[in-house]
């Protein structure tokens, strides 16, 4: 098998996550690091040992013609990936692209179509979606372990630093500059979740989505969303409720759960942790591995492998994107429901953790659970 010549455009902050899996994937022989975007050049110090000296430019369509790589990992500020992507596919470049893929839908049909009519595989980087407990979970419900399924769930319960909202211009903002950036918690930090529930309900494409309702709010001094639940219904009927904060008490492993009639199935996705409870039966735990999505599009690219998240079946949670940058700018919360920790310089939202968990057992909304701060939800009736 042949080496496979990659550029990374976006090296830095997350990107720095990027440059170690594909080092670990050059050391296997798959690949070859042969040029890295951005604005300031990486030091030798910031380039991982094992990479060399890959050629380094600010002009990503530039950095293509002069490597002639064949694929391009694009992990740059969210307003950014729509034209990345398409300058990549323009030249025949199969790309992996950072999630949350756009700032809207608009944006993310223009991408995924470009994309389509210039013949270049595209994966979206929600890893989350490469665990094998998510086709295990599946077998599972079909096999009716569950019983009938009620809904889904999920909870995030994170922390972030006020720092966290300093780290780029773009931290925090819906929007700059008058363009879209909607980097809010459920948007970007903790898209996984939503994009995994919404996977565990059958409702991966924009079609499989009908009704999206937010609750929106901020502890922190930023104009996008850090303690937010949205509903979606989907095509069949089903109900799939998200909850998340970045403002937690003791911050923990986020999580999905499908809900049945005899039963319920507990996925920690970052784990790849899978809890069976049923009617009858003692709990089951069960651990997975992963497939990398990069190393899946190498083996795409390569021997024709199927892609495990193509643009179309993230179209749902651009649904919820979109949703969530129509409705009302986040409301923030009064200051008496949130205290400031001095040696985490973080904001904490008390009681939030249960209500991020009560969110995912029961399905229901903020307001709707009793939080005397939670604005009244917003409903968008979806059309695809």
């Amino acid at each position: 098998m042949s080496t496979v010549d990659i550029v990374l455009a976006g090296a830095r902050g997350h990107g720095r996550w990027h440059l170690e899996n594909i080092r670990r994937l050059q050391d296997k022989g798959i690949v070859r690091l042969a040029g890295i975007c951005e604005l300031t050049p990486l030091t030798g110090d910031e380039i991982p040992e094992g990479l060399g000296t890959p050629e380094q430019s600010a002009d990503f369509g530039a950095l293509l013609d002069s490597t002639g790589a064949r694929i391009a990992v694009i992990c740059t500020p969210i307003p950014t990936h729509t034209d990345l992507a398409l300058a990549a596919a323009s030249r025949g470049v199969h790309i992996l692209l950072e999630k949350p893929p756009a700032p809207s839908y608009a944006e993310f049909r223009r991408m995924a179509d470009g994309v389509a009519a210039a013949g270049v595989a595209c994966q979206i980087g929600f890893q989350s979606l490469g665990s094998h407990a998510v086709p295990a979970i599946r077998e599972l419900v079909e096999e009716g372990a569950i019983g009938e399924v009620t809904g889904i769930g999920g909870a995030g319960a994170w922390a972030r630093a006020e720092a966290y909202y300093r780290r780029a211009p773009w931290a925090g903002k819906r929007r700059m500059n008058g363009v879209d950036v909607i980097d809010g918690a459920l948007t970007n930090p903790l898209a996984h979740a939503v994009a995994t529930a919404l996977a565990l309900g059958d409702a991966n494409r924009a079609e499989d989505v009908t009704r999206i309702e937010t609750e929106l709010q901020r502890a922190n001094d930023i104009e996008s969303d850090d303690t937010s639940c949205v509903r979606v219904t989907t095509a069949n009927g089903l109900q799939v409720t998200v909850a998340v904060t970045l403002c937690a008490e003791d911050p923990d492993e986020p999580y999905v759960v499908v809900h049945g009639d005899r039963g319920r199935i507990t996925y920690w996705y970052k784990q790849d942790r899978v809890l069976l409870q049923r009617a009858g039966h003692g709990p089951e735990e069960y651990e997975y591995g992963r497939t990398d999505l990069l190393e899946n599009l190498v083996d795409h690219v390569t021997d024709g492998d199927d892609l495990l998240v193509v643009p179309d079946a993230t179209g749902a949670f651009m649904k919820v994107v979109e949703a969530i940058r129509l409705a009302p700018d986040p409301a923030p919360l009064p200051v008496t429901a949130w205290h400031l920790l001095p040696d985490e310089d973080r904001r904490v939202v008390p009681g939030i953790d249960g209500l991020v968990a009560a969110a995912a057992d029961s399905l229901a909304l903020y307001s709707e659970l009793g939080a005397d701060w939670a604005r009244p939800h917003v409903a968008n009736e979806v059309s695809t």
